[in-house]
């Protein structure tokens, strides 16, 4: 279930608040973890015993970190944390990038391991083998609770009740954003619910909803388009103009579900941290990597790159732990080679910005950095969306215009033509404008714009939902 669909609005949602609010405080987060256990195993059926086990797992740990830690074992501390970290590794590890690591083995000659296709477990049916939804969000944010625990920048969670809250709740379950518990391990405890919170959640899940149905949809199909077209059909422009609705799609689909689990966490109470600070109004590559994914940025900089020492350790040292850094990114994007490319891309590009672009780019006028970051961020689009190498590299050498390539033909008019009022609304709302604007309102002018832009976002949605056919969602087994 995601919820992007009339299942989760009219019908999960609903019962979900009305039975939150019904209950008494201290039955809420009763309430929470049966319906984020519920939701999970909508899509996913037998495989939520696997984020169950997890939590179980986890929750353990983080007990006998802190007991051994209160007892003066460090060493029992650190290795109950490297147990949990292990485990969570290995388990997302098998279900992640068995068969990636086996196929490509395979394409090698080498056959040792085999392609999985179903799990075999004694008493039950064979389980067709695939990546559970969300497991690189969940076990990210199981394992940071060990390492939390340990530092002392969380005390353990002595309710598995509360515990698996905090792993299973629904609004981020499935897509992020990625919530460490020294975030968040207060108000799972205890949480102010108010009127004025509950409608900006509404505010807000409406606005992530309508970045999902109404831009991230709609620009999709167009890269869909140029996605499928043969490379001998492509031209340059048209290239650029397909990577270019990929750029608003993927951005539109993820922050908007993002804002949507902001905006649920508001409706019951919670608040969570901010996942996207409008990424492609960025004058360098380092800017945007500090307002994209903000929150795995800094989960990879707080449990990844500061544990290999940062910057700490001479030059050659603090490049290697950024390139791991970068490695990793990439592939916890998915099992395959384009998202490694992509992650060391990424790092080829900071390297650059720190040893000789970035101080040339402050120094520029803003429009260029604008430009610059743009072009680049739309090449490494490219590189994340098509996973075929071999139609990767042939794509890239059409954006490029090696081999001859017409610039445009006839297609790219009646794609322009048809999908420009899209382009330019996607372009406009990926800039802060339209947030300074409301904020430069009046009291009232923000009240009343705030009811009609929801309702009216709810009714287009709504129809949308019914009518449309074509919602796909790019994180979803991420």
């Amino acid at each position: 279930m995601v919820f992007s669909t009339p299942a989760f609005m009219f019908y999960f949602l609903v019962l979900t608040l009305a039975a939150y609010y019904i209950v008494p405080r201290g039955g809420r987060n009763v309430v929470l973890l049966c319906a984020s256990l519920i939701f999970y195993y909508w899509g996913e059926r037998i495989y939520v015993l696997i984020m169950v086990l997890s939590t179980a797992i986890d929750f353990t740990h983080g007990l006998l970190v802190e007991r051994c830690k209160a007892r003066g074992n460090d060493k029992g501390a650190r290795m109950a944390v490297a147990s949990s970290i292990i485990f969570n590794l290995a388990l997302l590890g098998f279900f992640k990038y068995w068969n990636f690591i086996a196929g490509s083995f395979a394409a090698a000659g080498l056959e040792f391991m085999p392609i999985i296709q179903y799990i075999r477990l004694p008493f039950m049916d064979p389980i067709p083998f695939h990546l559970p939804i969300g497991i690189s969000f969940y076990t990210f944010q199981t394992m940071s609770y060990t390492i939390d625990v340990y530092r002392g920048d969380a005390r353990a969670q002595r309710s598995i009740l509360n515990f698996g809250t905090f792993v299973t709740l629904f609004p981020q379950l499935i897509a992020g954003p990625i919530i460490k518990y020294k975030d968040l391990g207060d108000q799972i405890d205890q949480r102010a619910c108010s009127t004025e919170k509950f409608a900006s959640g509404v505010q807000i899940f409406m606005v992530g909803m309508a970045k999902k149905l109404l831009i991230a949809n709609n620009v999709g199909l167009l890269w869909d388009s140029y996605k499928a077209m043969a490379l001998s059909d492509l031209t340059v422009a048209g290239a650029w103009l397909g990577v270019l609705a990929f750029t608003f799609q993927i951005y539109f689909d993820f922050s908007g579900y993002s804002d949507m689990a902001v905006g649920l966490g508001r409706m019951l109470g919670f608040e969570f941290l901010p996942n996207f600070n409008y990424p492609y109004i960025s004058k360098s590559i380092t800017e945007f990597w500090r307002r994209w994914h903000i929150s795995l940025s800094t989960w990879f900089r707080e449990y990844l790159y500061i544990p290999l020492g940062g910057n700490r350790r001479g030059k050659p040292r603090w490049m290697f732990n950024l390139f791991v850094v970068w490695a990793a990114t990439g592939i916890w994007h998915g099992a395959s080679w384009n998202y490694l490319f992509w992650g060391l891309y990424f790092f080829a590009l900071l390297m650059l910005e720190k040893f000789f672009l970035l101080d040339r780019l402050k120094q520029a006028p803003a429009a260029v950095g604008h430009i610059y970051t743009l072009l680049l961020v739309m090449v490494s689009w490219a590189i994340f969306a098509i996973e075929d190498l071999g139609h990767l590299g042939g794509y890239l050498k059409v954006m490029f215009g090696l081999g001859g390539v017409p610039l445009a033909d006839g297609a790219l008019g009646y794609y322009l033509t048809s999908y420009l009022p899209i382009l330019c609304a996607a372009a406009l709302a990926a800039t802060p404008l339209g947030a300074a604007l409301y904020r430069h309102m009046g009291t009232r002018a923000q009240q009343i714009t705030c009811v009609v832009l929801v309702a009216g976002g709810l009714l287009v949605c709504t129809a949308y939902l019914v009518a449309g056919t074509y919602n796909p969602f790019l994180y979803f087994r991420f």
